[in-house]
């Protein structure tokens, strides 16, 4: 047991873990009274005197004061971190133990069973990390797109080429677990105190080839360039599996294929599996310069050397539609991100430095079944039309754009200013209000005029919106039930991002964990 000290402020010029005294302090604990004491979380408080806000860890020798503190002061809780236990299931396997995918939920999932003895089998559609890069980077120099090893497919999934951010709302105790075995892996310490950690591209990609390693030493096997083909049920489970064209008995299968695998989606409707269309949201990345981000919400401290870059979340509702920024990249780039050819997809990426010139961040709006129709794959279909749709606007493989300013206003000038786009395949001036419905492109205009307000120059200055954002989270979901397994069949796991249920690495990854829990608690482990 220990306790969390929450909202104690340190100057710009104070040594961080100041914070860690100044709780003590506050509570009047001796450091004698102390078995452990360290700083646990740290974010910039931007609103007036900026400052950083902390928490601190304290875990006392005499308990019972940790509870008088937690019963006495709002600002003190009681921390008891989640060990992960398991009551192992006494079902025999009747086949291997598959994971498909091996993104966030995927890795996680796999390290899990292979922690506690299980010798899953990964099916990786795409190819390993070193590959993967180049074949990712030869498309962003202007090469041919390669469908099967692209920024959404291969080694880490799609957050293997974004900011590697590991925020998350999500709540769950596990969050903390995951945090460390990224540091294990190789992710920057930092991490575990920051109040927004990210990891940059550049640095998670060994992360995951470490993890990748873990799993390989324990047993497990990962197979690249292997995309799961089909599904076959029989009496209610799945008895085998495609691959690559050959078929194999399964014993269980954790699906962890992620948001853009739309074949994916087909193969499994074709199988007999439910899907159900669920919201998602669509838009574009809008780019400023990054000193014009800090000086907005930094003011004068805007140069300060212990300041990271600066960044900013913005939400704005029109009715029932919901128009926010999400997966903002300070000093970061616009990438090319599609997977399928004749298309234009973008993501926000940045490395660990967050040195780049600008800041980015996706500008989406969200839109619901009834917006899109066309039943369980409704969806799908309509991201697929407007993805197609940017890649006609874009001409040539670039990516439609324009100022936000004339987007907001009707207006078509496009002179690049201050803000170069970095999308590395080129833009193409373009009127969006011809690539998005009405719904969508109407709402965004007034929640950027509405962000404008929020932070000044946001939708006035230079600053640039580059289209197609459409991958931010999955357009289906596949029911499962309490046990964690789908209804049509008990041993068939959904999990992560593909499935509905994650959004961002943080939660995939978590939930990867507890559908490795859910797999052990049927199955007993391989041999038993």
């Amino acid at each position: 047991m220990a306790i969390i000290v929450s909202q104690i402020k340190t100057s710009l010029e104070e040594a961080r873990d100041n914070a860690v005294a100044k709780a003590l302090s506050q509570l009047s604990i001796d450091r004698e009274e102390t078995a452990s004491a360290r700083l646990y979380k740290s974010s910039v408080d931007a609103r007036r005197d900026i400052c950083f806000v902390n928490s601190v860890y304290i875990e006392l020798k005499n308990p019972a004061k940790e509870k008088r503190l937690a019963e006495k002061r709002q600002n003190v809780r009681l921390y008891q971190p989640e060990e992960l236990k398991v009551d192992f299931g006494s079902e025999k396997l009747r086949g291997d133990i598959y994971v498909a995918g091996f993104g966030p939920a995927g890795m996680f999932c796999a390290l899990t069973l292979c922690e506690f003895g299980y010798k899953p089998v990964v099916l990786e559609r795409g190819a390993d990390m070193d590959s993967r890069i180049r074949a990712v980077e030869g498309y962003w120099a202007g090469g041919a797109l390669d469908p099967a090893t692209n920024v959404q497919f291969g080694e880490g999934g799609a957050g293997t080429f974004s900011d590697g951010k590991l925020t998350t709302r999500i709540g769950d105790p596990l969050c903390s677990r995951v945090l460390e075995r990224f540091a294990e892996f190789g992710a920057p310490e930092e991490i575990l105190t920051q109040a927004k950690p990210h990891i940059g591209t550049d640095r998670l990609r060994g992360v995951v080839k470490n993890l990748r390693q873990r799993v390989l030493d324990l047993g497990g096997e990962i197979r690249f360039l292997s995309p799961l083909t089909g599904i076959f049920l029989r009496s209610g489970r799945v008895d085998k599996i495609s691959v690559s064209g050959g078929e194999m008995p399964c014993g269980a299968l954790a699906l962890a294929v992620g948001h853009s695998a739309h074949d994916t989606f087909r193969m499994l409707l074709d199988s007999g599996i439910e899907l159900v269309p669920k919201p998602f949201s669509v838009g574009a990345r809008i780019e400023h310069l990054q000193t014009d981000i800090n000086r907005a919400l930094y003011g004068k401290y805007a140069e300060h050397p212990a300041l990271p870059p600066a960044e900013y979340q913005l939400s704005y509702h029109e009715g029932e539609r919901g128009v926010y920024t999400f997966c903002m990249c300070p000093g970061g780039y616009v990438v090319a991100s599609a997977s399928e050819p004749g298309t234009v997809v973008t993501n926000g990426m940045s490395y660990f430095d967050r040195a780049g010139r600008n800041a980015n961040s996706a500008v989406l709006v969200s839109v619901n079944p009834e917006d899109f129709g066309g039943g369980q794959l409704g969806g799908m279909e309509f991201i697929q039309r407007l993805e197609q749709r940017a890649f006609q606007m874009g001409k040539s493989g670039r990516a439609p754009a324009a100022l936000t300013r004339e987007f907001i206003s009707g207006g078509s000038a496009f002179t690049i200013g201050r803000v170069d786009p970095t999308y590395s395949l080129g833009v193409e001036p373009a009127d969006l209000s011809r690539l998005f419905p009405k719904f969508v492109s109407e709402p965004m205009k007034n929640g950027l005029q509405y962000f404008n307000r929020r932070i000044a120059g946001f939708s006035d200055s230079d600053s640039v919106l580059t289209a197609i954002e459409s991958r931010s989270s999955s357009p289906v979901r596949l029911p499962r039930n309490e046990s964690g397994a789908a209804d049509c069949a008990d041993n068939l796991f959904p999990c992560g991002e593909g499935c509905g249920y994650a959004g961002g690495i943080m939660s995939a990854a978590v939930d990867g964990i507890r559908t490795a829990v859910r797999i052990m608690e049927k199955f007993a482990p391989n041999g038993d």
